[in-house]
């Protein structure tokens, strides 16, 4: 490898990822330049996605699962994520948590709305823009890309929150094998064997994970069992082809929301009627997909793939929901680097294309049972389509110039096979069709050989989910909401400076039509459009080595961190004045000090804090509570491929309120409430051969 290319790999991956990555020190950085060509062609290393995320004039970290791996019980977005700023994802239950960049779905209560969740670049998310985190095993990756708003422009996502791409490894990258355990509180264990292997133009990896939890709660037990697999052939040098596979089938009761009161004062109690209704949420999906990649030409990359996922839902909630769903998936992507004018230039022209179709039928819940009377069934139906392209010219070796242009089409469809005019009862059948156009300005500039200088506008419409459009309970069948559109302006700056590492930036969002989905009742819901508001923040990470060789020779002291504010309000409302929207902290901070030694052991102290709690309804008269947790993780690295790890959580058995749904108006004895887990402990072992 060249050792200019080389430079610039090594200083991306610093810039990018304030966590294991930051870790390699700091490193200059080059000028801004478009035609260096990454060697693997369908999944670049960590070191080259960092390269490659750094020359988008935005936001992206780049986290390595190597920053989370040695956690021990680290199950959710909200572990593999803690440390990276913007992120707000709380744990509900088991491995299912709440999901928002930017106050992306800031009152979605359950499933995922405002962020395109993807694996290996393919969505996980369905074709009417939800989904579900379940699905997604933080052990079977790579790393985390993190793009959050229109930073995810050339993923074609066209929402307010932007995207994640979890990225599995390969049988290069990840060659070997690995088994691992892990134990702990409330009967935790969770057990993963993978390997993966290359021969000549061959490469292939797979992993299978299991788990079993009693869980924090009452009826809070789950169980699951994921197997992740892919293959890759090089055809030629230039010409590579990969598939994947990956099934998971999940079981998971729910506790439940309660009262402010009963979250903070009985923390383990569930919800009366998750208990005698035996609410679950079970998922059996299998996904099939591939992607290739071919360079025909230099600077000429590209990218094509298509994807298979089938679904299965078993939901006995105040009624049991029974739903099967298929969705299809479709990306091509064109990548082309060269000059123009003799200036250096790099061109994006891509499309997505996502069609899916999921039968749905409702029972009476008998105690975690499906009834024998229908009482609803619908054949849903959701398409959306995007193309796009995104230009970036280097107007000198230090600055360049980012503009980009997205349109796209969305089409929703409900159709009613019990309830007709017919037997004179109302018809809940619908459908509707949104059209947008969302253009991208952007501004790089590298201000020394290892800093730079970032800023965009850009434009935002994010349709409704079918859920959105259909709600459970509420009569009047298919809701006629408007598309949510959002204009952003962000600043911001990465860098390093000598052994500190950072990324900050600043936003605002001036929103029309936000979707916002409140409380009608326990697990019920509506989506409503409100009129105009505003989501503003600041987003800090930072990895600074404080010190070295402090006791002997090789140890180190690192202090990692990551801290957002948000401000997100009405604007202007006829009803709710100016007030804050609900369902999220103004401000959120996460920090570890992580000590190693250079024969293998480290021990790190962690806090997370939240100083004031949010409100949980839009009249701001409710809210959740403030909260300091203090953890501590330690491990040792033996040789021969050893390793083990324990971390303790919420030392103090400090009682609060992890989430909540919100509602328009609400009290304390409101069922919204969701409390954080206590004090736990869990420990692991893993061996690499």
């Amino acid at each position: 490898m060249l050792p200019r290319f080389r430079a610039r790999l090594l200083a991306g991956a610093a810039l990018l990822a304030p966590g294991a990555a930051l870790a390699q020190g700091a490193a200059e950085v080059p000028p801004i330049s478009v035609t260096a060509t990454p060697v693997p062609l369908t999944v670049p290393d960590n070191a080259e996605a960092a390269d490659l995320a750094r020359r988008n004039p935005g936001n992206v970290t780049v986290v390595p699962a190597e920053s989370y791996r040695d956690q021990a019980s680290a199950t959710t977005l909200h572990d593999a994520l803690a440390l990276t700023p913007g992120v707000f994802a709380p744990p509900k239950w088991g491995q299912d948590t709440r999901l928002s960049i930017r106050g992306s779905g800031l009152a979605r209560n359950f499933h995922l709305r405002g962020v395109r969740l993807l694996q290996d670049g393919i969505p996980i998310n369905q074709a009417d823009g939800s989904g579900d985190f379940q699905e997604l095993d933080p052990l079977t990756l790579q790393r985390l890309e993190v793009l959050r708003g229109a930073n995810a422009f050339t993923l074609g996502a066209n929402t307010l929150g932007g995207a994640i791409n979890a990225v599995t490894p390969t049988g290069r990258t990840a060659p070997g094998g690995l088994l691992r355990f892990e134990f702990g509180a409330d009967g935790f264990a969770r057990w993963q064997a993978s390997y993966g292997a290359a021969s000549g133009p061959f490469d292939a990896w797979f992993s299978y994970t299991g788990l079993t939890d009693d869980g924090y709660r009452d009826h809070a037990s789950g169980r699951s069992t994921r197997f992740n697999a892919n293959a890759g052939y090089r055809w030629t040098d230039q010409l590579e082809t990969r598939v994947y596979v990956t099934y998971n089938t999940i079981f998971q009761q729910i506790p439940g929301a309660v009262s402010r009161d009963a979250a903070l004062n009985a923390p383990r109690r569930a919800a009366t009627a998750n208990l005698t209704g035996d609410y679950q949420r079970n998922i059996e999906s299998l996904r099939l997909g591939t992607r290739t990649a071919w360079r025909p030409l230099e600077g000429v990359l590209v990218e094509g793939g298509i994807s298979f996922v089938q679904r299965e839902l078993d939901h006995p909630i105040f009624q049991y929901i029974d739903q099967r769903s298929e969705d299809l998936n479709l990306f091509l992507r064109a990548t082309l680097e060269g000059r123009v004018f003799g200036l250096q230039n790099r061109l994006v022209i891509g499309a997505n294309a996502a069609i899916g179709s999921t039968e749905s039928n409702r029972y009476p819940n008998i105690s975690g049972h499906a009834g024998p009377t229908l009482t609803a069934s619908s054949l849903d139906r959701a398409r959306t389509n995007d193309v796009y392209l995104e230009n970036t010219l280097s107007l000198t070796d230090r600055f360049a110039v980012i503009a980009g242009l997205q349109a796209g089409e969305a089409y929703r469809a409900s159709r009613d096979r019990l309830l007709t005019d017919r037997d004179g009862r109302p018809d809940d059948s619908g459908s509707g069709r949104w059209q947008w156009v969302n253009p991208r300005i952007g501004l790089l500039w590298d201000t020394t050989p290892s800093t730079q200088l970032f800023a965009n506008l850009s434009w935002s419409t994010e349709p409704p989910t079918l859920s959105d459009l259909t709600p459970l309970v509420v009569a009047g069948g298919f809701t006629r909401l408007k598309a949510q559109r959002a204009t952003t302006l962000e600043l911001g700056t990465r860098g390093s400076i000598g052994d500190l590492r950072f990324e900050a930036a600043i936003y605002r969002a001036w929103l029309r039509d936000e979707i916002q989905l409140i409380s009608t009742g326990p697990s019920t819901s509506l989506a409503l459009n409100t009129d105009r508001t505003i989501h503003q923040g600041l987003e800090l990470g930072v990895d600074w080595t404080a010190a070295r060789n402090a006791i002997t020779e090789g140890d180190s002291l690192t202090l990692r961190g990551a801290y957002t504010f948000s401000d997100f309000r009405f604007d202007g409302d006829a009803v709710y004045g100016n007030n804050q929207l609900p369902g999220a902290p103004r401000h959120l901070l996460r920090a570890e000090l992580r000590y190693a030694h250079p024969a293998g052991g480290w021990i790190a102290p962690n806090l997370e804090w939240v100083p004031q709690a949010f409100y949980v309804d839009n009249a701001n008269t409710t809210r959740t509570s403030g909260y300091a947790l203090l953890g501590l993780r330690a491990g040792w690295n033996f040789d021969r491929g050893i390793s083990v790890f324990v971390d303790a959580r919420n030392l103090t058995d400090k009682r609060y309120i992890a989430s909540a749904s919100v509602a328009p108006v609400a009290n304390a004895s409101a069922l919204l409430f969701e409390p954080g887990f206590g004090r736990s402990v869990y420990a692991g072992m893993q061996f690499t051969f």
